[in-house]
């Protein structure tokens, strides 16, 4: 029976064993030969002069005598013992790696991706895809635990508005027909609702033709789970679970309180509808402290505009002031307006007689030698929210730990870049019930039963309650300008009895990934895509046998 490298122990001395992996590091000191054999579960030490030959990534089967090592290495659990080689046998040769297999690497980020079978040998990865492994498996008992059945639904299926670009399959049968690979199972599951199944989950597979960002996916993996009859205490409770139970699998401890915090709030304290509350700053808004004495406040809040401001201990030089200036201006702002309290007083760009700065200083509650940054005008909320995290960075502010954030009530409609209307996040969430008769005369400020859950800044999952009356959808649709008949099957079900119901879905990838403390989903994903949704291991998206097109009725326009 095969015995894993990793596993080895003092306790194994005198022990007989087969070993089955790869050559790590070959070292030969003339009389002896020592070999560092590594499988997925570590590496422990051979030596044996008939091992002269060998050389790295090779594939060898041993068999051997476990015994206590002279030199020990602590650095290694296996570092007490080693391998005293009896015979050997050569499974295959290998040509040189472009890389190293450990974890100190050079090799760019495309050469990687090039050769990810030799990435992925690497200890790195492979204790991340163990965590991956752990993680999903953690949750899929908790769910079992929690009532809820593992259901797929389908890959091929119809496109439909859900927020971006769909993959299109053509179909062979049907020319000039397509199928859409999903990106969400978003409707399948409401449509197990209605059809009783009460809670489902899986581990879907989803697929997105975004435009194209540095850490996005164009296929990745979500935690979809969908619960009858709940409210969204009931789908939050239920998430937490999933939060607790998978990141305890990396040895991370939840709070066991999850702070809520409306859209509005989020926005107006932290700038983001995904704020980072380890960030120890706080915007604050001074709307209520107009001046006459401040040309740039003044006219800010008669337009119906905010004025804003954050405390930051200790202040900020004048460098670094007009760092962020230059920065922020460079996103479409303004300016932004400082003040600094001394022994002399206020200084600052932010004019005004000293009563009212005063004011300002105390409302913010700014100490000696302490300073503030503020911007006035409509829409300011994400800037200050930039700068809230700059100056983190700046300061040196050292973010630790783990902080989650409920964000709930988000605004239901937004305008797009053409001023229509459209979903703030699909069109089949729920609006609150009291801003139901609001919904067509003043449909922006009608609030969704939206939640996300985020993580130190970052959304790791966002669901909803679901609208489960047909005519309540027509009215939805209606307001988005999208065409009954695009969802005619969903509707048709939703007059079949269709229960109250909701659901939640997480980012598995992004999940793993801050779990495992790397800094991009790509090293937590088997074979992923470069930032321009390439597959540089098999060479896809790739040309087609000019046959294929012809059978699929399909003409390329170049």
């Amino acid at each position: 029976m095969r015995t894993w490298c990793g596993s080895l122990r003092l306790k194994d001395e005198g022990k007989r064993v087969l070993l089955r992996g790869w050559v790590q590091r070959v070292r030969d000191l003339g009389g002896v030969v020592f070999v560092d054999l590594r499988d997925r579960s570590g590496v422990v030490q051979l030596v044996g002069d008939r091992l002269r030959n060998v050389r790295p990534e090779w594939v060898l089967e041993v068999k051997g005598k476990v015994r206590e090592r002279e030199a020990k290495n602590s650095e290694l659990p296996t570092g007490e013992v080693e391998v005293e080689v009896e015979e050997f046998r050569v499974l295959n040769t290998s040509r040189t790696p472009p890389f190293p297999v450990n974890d100190v690497i050079e090799a760019s980020e495309e050469v990687r991706l090039r050769y990810r079978y030799i990435d992925l040998r690497r200890p790195r990865m492979q204790r991340n895809f163990l965590l991956r492994h752990r993680m999903a498996l953690a949750v899929r008992n908790y769910l079992d635990s929690q009532g809820f059945w593992e259901i797929e639904t389908p890959i091929l299926t119809k496109s439909t508005p859900e927020g971006a670009r769909d993959f299109l399959v053509p179909s062979r049968n049907y020319p000039g027909r397509f199928y859409a690979l999903p990106q969400s199972p978003q409707l399948f599951k409401q449509i197990l609702m209605i059809s009783g199944f009460e809670r489902y989950f899986q581990f879907a597979r989803c697929f997105r033709d975004e435009d194209l960002r540095a850490d996005r996916q164009p296929e990745f993996t979500q935690i979809d789970l969908e619960m009858s009859f709940a409210q969204e205490r009931d789908v939050m409770e239920v998430a937490e679970g999933i939060l607790r139970q998978s990141f305890s699998r990396a040895g991370i401890e939840i709070p066991s309180t999850i702070p809520v915090l409306s859209y509005t709030q989020a926005m107006e304290k932290y700038g983001t509808d995904a704020p980072d509350l380890r960030i120890p700053y706080e915007i604050k808004n001074l709307s209520r402290f107009p001046s006459g004495s401040n040309r740039i406040v003044a006219s800010a809040l008669e337009k119906g505009g905010k004025f804003l401001g954050m405390k930051i201990p200790g202040g900020l030089s004048r460098k670094q002031i007009e760092t962020l200036e230059r920065e922020i201006k460079s996103m479409g702002a303004a300016g932004i307006l400082f003040l600094k309290r001394g022994d002399g007083g206020f200084s600052g760009s932010l004019r005004g007689d000293e009563s009212w700065r005063g004011k300002i200083a105390e409302e913010l509650g700014l100490e000696m030698r302490d300073g503030a940054i503020f911007m006035a005008g409509k829409g300011v909320e994400k800037f200050m929210g930039y700068l809230r995290k700059r100056v983190a960075e700046i300061k040196g502010v050292e973010l630790k730990g783990f902080s989650p954030v409920w964000v709930v009530d988000f605004p239901l409609f937004e305008l797009d870049e053409d001023g229509k209307i459209s979903s703030n996040h699909h069109p089949f969430t729920s609006p609150r019930e009291e801003d139901i008769e609001i919904l067509e005369a003043e449909p922006l400020k009608v609030r969704a039963r939206a939640y996300d859950l985020v993580v130190n800044g970052v959304e790791i999952g966002g669901g909803s309650i679901r609208i489960h009356r047909a005519e309540l959808q027509r009215k939805i649709l209606k307001i988005l300008g999208v065409e009954e008949e695009r969802f005619s099957f969903l509707l048709q079900a939703l007059e079949h009895g269709a229960p109250p119901h909701g659901g939640i879905a997480f980012g598995f990838d992004r999940m793993v990934m801050m779990a495992a403390g790397e800094q991009s989903i790509r090293d937590v994903i088997a074979f992923p895509k470069t930032t321009s949704a390439l597959c540089l291991l098999t060479g896809a998206p790739s040309s087609v046998d000019p046959a294929q097109l012809r059978e699929l009725k399909i003409k390329i326009i170049s």
